[in-house]
């Protein structure tokens, strides 16, 4: 029998396949088959169809009630993925597979007329009558839903694969795989490359919460995320689509495992090493300059607490501030860093109390700024302290003093510069939020590693 291209659909509610996907199937090239198309080779049909038999009363009242239409269209047809055997045959003779039992019929819409006697009704009312629209009959090729939608989803049996390998779904990828891309987004949000960053998450994944259901890789790039650009928990919640509390936590936890694991990348080099490394600009007037020091200061969120307020204002500043010891060899590296102390505290306080005199050795050389009074302490450890001249209520500095003090200048900048790079990271530049108060000594240790482990060290040249 020729089956018309455009008349001839499936009569199961839900099921979409018709005579032209058919064809256009079989106009396709064959995979197994090159270059041959499906209908010149010897590959099966993807499906074929069935008409409804007419001839035989009984089994044309089965195939209506398994296929649960009281009114067949004018041409009705089943595929063959209806039947157990594919096709009719003595032992299956009706369709029984996937008849969409489970698919409800649509709703018939409801038309409001609105029917006003002229005659009894007055102008402000009407008598409303719901009249149904006439009971219409569709044919099978107009009963479903957008077949691109719904393209045999109406089965819940086994998939048909149709000799087609299923191809498993992609797992998703990680924010921080969509984030960072490369170097340029590694250091925007980190301060660190990607593969130093990958390097240190593989270090530490051992060390991640039980509870937390995040990649390892989310949760040290949201908490390198807050060191670099100091974006507040709300932000952080948004881009990594977990709560403002669940932030605050994971932060928390990784700031003590950075802080522990991160702490031997700030050494105290040896002094045959320090003198290797040491560049040109210092060889020429300071070549015994074991470190350089200074003093800076990053501005705290306002206390509630008077006493604290006290014990952390800066005039320096105007501002309540916490301040911290740097010191750096000469080729630019970080060999120690300071807890925080209150912004009130004095540079002489903090080099006492800081740990930084433990670290000196007989015959090293320190250079500081003129406000490290610290002569008598580093000389009580037969240590040498280079500081700039100044006055002593004397009139001018004589011509050799003021030589003296523009070649410390030259070299003690790269101190400064030294702390430009500590303070990338903008939880440090920017206010410290007074949440973070009780873990600001690990984040100085983690943002001093960081600086070291990207390694812009000065030119030895």
């Amino acid at each position: 029998m020729a089956l018309k291209s455009s008349g001839t659909t499936c009569a199961v509610r839900g099921c979409t396949y018709n005579r032209t996907k058919l064809n256009n199937w079989l106009k396709s090239e064959c995979f197994d088959h090159k270059p041959k198309k499906k209908n010149e080779c010897s590959c099966p049909k993807w499906y074929s169809f069935h008409p409804l038999p007419n001839d035989d009363d009984e089994a044309k009242r089965n195939w209506l009630k398994n296929l649960n239409l009281k009114h067949p269209p004018k041409y009705c047809y089943v595929c063959s993925f209806h039947f157990v055997d594919k096709t009719p045959t003595e032992e299956n003779p009706y369709p029984t597979l996937y008849l969409g039992y489970e698919k409800p019929p649509e709703k018939k819409r409801r038309r409001v007329v609105r029917i006003v006697d002229s005659e009894v009704a007055t102008t402000d009312q009407a008598d409303v009558m719901d009249l149904e629209q006439p009971q219409t009959f569709k044919d099978a090729q107009t009963q479903w839903m957008d077949p691109a939608v719904e393209d045999h989803t109406y089965s819940k049996g086994s998939i048909i694969t149709c000799n087609m390998a299923i191809t498993p779904a992609p797992a998703p990828l990680s924010i921080a795989d969509v984030t960072l891309k490369g170097d340029t987004d590694c250091l925007l949000y980190t301060g660190i490359t990607l593969l130093v960053f990958n390097t240190l998450v593989s270090c530490i994944q051992g060390f991640a919460p039980q509870s937390s259901t995040m990649p390892v890789q989310d949760q040290v790039l949201l908490t390198l995320m807050k060191l670099r650009q100091n974006f507040v928990l709300a932000d952080l919640a948004r881009r990594f689509e977990i709560s403002a509390s669940q932030v605050s936590k994971t932060i928390k936890h990784w700031l003590d495992v950075l802080a522990e694991h991160t702490k031997d990348l700030i050494p105290w080099m040896p002094r045959d090493t320090i003198r290797s490394t040491m560049p040109q600009v210092f060889l020429q007037h300071f070549p015994d300059v074991t470190c350089i020091i200074d003093c800076t200061e990053s501005v705290l969120q306002k206390a509630k607490n008077l006493n604290s307020r006290s014990e952390s204002y800066s005039h320096y500043y105007a501002s309540n501030t916490v301040k911290y010891l740097v010191a750096i060899a000469p080729s630019g590296m970080v060999m120690f860093i300071s807890e925080a102390f209150g912004g009130k505290c004095s540079d002489r306080y903090i080099t006492q109390n800081s740990g930084f005199l433990d670290n000196l050795r007989p015959g090293d050389v320190v250079m500081g700024d003129r406000g490290f009074t610290i002569r008598d302490l580093v000389e009580e450890r037969r240590v040498r302290l280079v500081i700039p001249a100044f006055t002593r209520k004397q009139s001018q500095l004589t011509h050799e003093q003021v030589t003296q003090m523009r070649r410390i200048a030259n070299v003690r900048i790269h101190v400064e510069r030294a702390i430009r790079r500590l303070k990338v990271y903008k939880i440090l530049s920017q206010t410290v939020p007074i949440s973070l108060v009780p873990k600001i000594d690990n984040i100085l240790q983690i943002c001093a590693a960081l600086v070291n482990l990207r390694g812009e060290l000065i030119s030895s040249k």
